[in-house]
């Protein structure tokens, strides 16, 4: 998961929250069920240089797989997003009026999903403006910046574009966990083309999987399973596979972190997840997890990869994500004391 409209703030500690001329602002805007924040972080002045080369190089990792997340949650989900920052950066139409601030709204509910789908219900995102208000957005924007496909008009590329915007029948829901359905079928998520079943899904994992295996690894976590020529197989997400543009990025950015890792323990899991970047090994992964957890003494933390699998209807791939942290020395410290007299 991405947030990007997400900031943090060095500014002072003693700063108020509340705003106001001087003070620090925590709350930047809010609109329809979304308020976005701001977060002091002083403690940031107190690493080194090494580590905050560590944090930005981390940093840029997880906003190199940006576009796997949009991708992740619906397939149509970048070529809305393309459309959408288009019109708001090129339309030459009137920038005021209530339409105009229901399409504000809109971009940005989309920006924080992360796709068209409601980050928490799964439910399509539905505008507050009219089919025919977007289409003059769109007539007056350039046309060039919609990366129209060979042969592809702009008024075919609206009329594609629009029942997936503005119709809440067609892929109407992100996530469909109903018994009744066929949940592949059911769901807008893209971890599957759209010729399979479920059925078929859990037949080819019955086949995959070694029940009696000791240690198992996370089966389908990195991939998304397709069917090619009547054949059903994974496409596995790593360098030279899908993703790999995005995936090498983030390979660079983690290669310029081991170089500044804190410590041998760090240094040792960073590497360990720059080669499963490289060969998309399952196993190599779980030797990446336990590397992790061994390092307790860091500082910097990182969490990038396929992960959480709860946007896969049945639970097998994991979306991308991406998190950043350091530690709170002055909150340890009143923790370490409230455990001393607990």
């Amino acid at each position: 998961m991405l947030f990007p409209l997400l900031s943090l703030s060095c500014g002072r500690q003693g700063d108020s929250p509340a705003g106001g001329q001087g003070e620090f602002k925590f709350q930047t805007e809010q609109f329809a069920d979304i308020r976005i924040l701001r977060y002091q972080v002083p403690g940031f002045d107190e690493l080194s240089g090494q580590q905050q080369k560590l944090v930005y190089y981390l940093y840029q990792a997880g906003l190199s797989g940006r576009d796997i997340i949009w991708d992740q949650n619906y397939r149509y989900n970048l070529r809305i997003r393309k459309a959408l920052e288009n019109i708001y950066r090129t339309t030459s139409a009137v920038k005021s009026g209530e339409e105009w601030e229901a399409f504000l709204t809109y971009i940005k509910r989309v920006w924080f999903s992360n796709g068209i789908h409601h980050h928490y219900s799964k439910v399509k995102i539905i505008p507050g403006f009219s089919t025919a208000y977007f289409r003059d957005l769109a007539a007056k924007s350039d046309a060039e910046g919609f990366g129209l496909r060979e042969g592809e008009t702009l008024s075919d590329y609206l009329d594609f574009l629009v029942p997936l915007i503005f119709d809440p029948e067609v892929d109407g829901k992100k996530v469909v966990l109903d018994s009744d359905v066929d949940q592949i079928a059911a769901s807008a998520t893209n971890y599957y083309s759209p010729d399979l079943t479920q059925a078929e899904v859990e037949a080819f994992y019955r086949k995959v999987i070694v029940p009696d295996d000791p240690r198992p690894v996370s089966y389908g976590l990195n991939s998304k399973l397709v069917k090619e020529n009547g054949q059903i197989k994974e496409k596995v997400w790593k360098v030279g596979g899908m993703y790999s543009g995005a995936i090498e990025r983030i390979v660079g950015w983690l290669e310029k972190a081991v170089e500044v890792a804190e410590n041998d323990r760090q240094r040792a899991a960073l590497e360990k997840l720059v080669e499963y970047y490289r060969s998309g090994d399952l196993k190599t992964f779980d030797e990446y997890n336990i590397l992790w957890v061994q390092d307790t003494d860091s500082a910097v933390d990182l969490t990038n990869g396929f992960i959480e699998v709860y946007e896969d209807p049945l639970g097998y791939r994991g979306s991308y994500e991406s998190l950043v942290s350091f530690r709170d020395n002055e909150a340890s410290r009143r923790i370490a004391a409230l455990s001393a007299n607990a």
